[in-house]
């Protein structure tokens, strides 16, 4: 491994954590751990992490409320999130969160390990996408109007509107943008952005395609830039014209 990703483990049970930040320091990672919720949105604020393994049941601030906290901090730490519970309904609350994966416990070690490799991969990827810090315009897509940031996450309306994008907004947009005008599938946005054992569905897809029209589109309802395939994925249009008009 090139360099030591530096990972936060925030949960209560201390056995568990001590354990799981073991196994991440015996396969080369650097890792610590806090054992409430306001402890570790303290870590997580002050530290620069590549990820964070949540906990969602935690003294003092539960994980889904870490989580949301942390993105309001400007942090776009990748998250996965770890309960006792399989409820699909927490699956999507931790979404809308800003998570980026979700394991149920018990698990065993090693498909542990695994998603915190995807997981770490994926967003490597992204920031190997960016262009260098130095460089001039290269993170910063405008099309019709708007525009969004791919290093702070900022995007600015046609309207004028000013939003903080989520990192999977940013990294749905990051994956359309750079192929204008083809067909990316729904399959492929999940595993580019996911890793398709994440969230196997491809209406997740779906509802973060809403999601961008709702911020960019002129009319959500009849998209000119966020176009559907029907049965297939999605492509992006950066110029609407008239033939694009309307496919929803």
């Amino acid at each position: 491994m090139s360099e030591a990703h530096r990972i936060l483990v925030v949960e209560d049970d201390l056995h568990l954590a001590e354990g799981m930040a073991e196994n991440m320091r015996a396969e080369g990672y650097t890792a610590d751990t806090a054992h409430d919720g306001r402890l570790g949105l303290e870590k997580a604020v002050a530290n620069d992490y590549d990820l964070l393994v949540l906990d969602v049941m935690l003294p003092q601030m539960d994980g889904f409320a870490l989580c949301r906290a942390l993105r309001a901090h400007g942090k776009n730490t990748p998250v996965l999130f770890l309960t006792a519970r399989g409820d699909p309904q927490d699956r999507v609350r931790g979404l809308e969160a800003g998570g980026d994966d979700y394991l149920t416990k018990p698990f065993h070690l090693e498909e542990f390990l695994l998603r915190v490799r995807a997981i770490l991969k994926r967003w490597q990827w992204y920031k190997n996408s960016l262009a260098p810090r130095d460089a001039v315009g290269g993170d910063i897509l405008e099309f019709s109007g708007n525009s969004a940031n791919f290093r702070t996450f900022q995007a600015h309306a046609w309207d004028g509107s000013v939003y903080d994008l989520t990192e999977k907004e940013a990294m749905i947009l990051k994956v359309l943008s750079e192929t204008p005008g083809e067909v990316i599938t729904r399959d492929d946005l999940l595993e580019k952005v996911w890793g398709y054992e994440a969230f196997p569905s491809t209406r997740t897809v779906d509802n973060f395609i809403l999601r961008l029209r709702k911020i960019f589109e002129r009319d959500p309802h009849a998209p000119r830039h966020f176009l559907t395939v029907r049965g297939v994925g999605y492509r992006f249009l950066p110029e609407a014209t008239l033939e694009n008009m309307g496919e929803a």
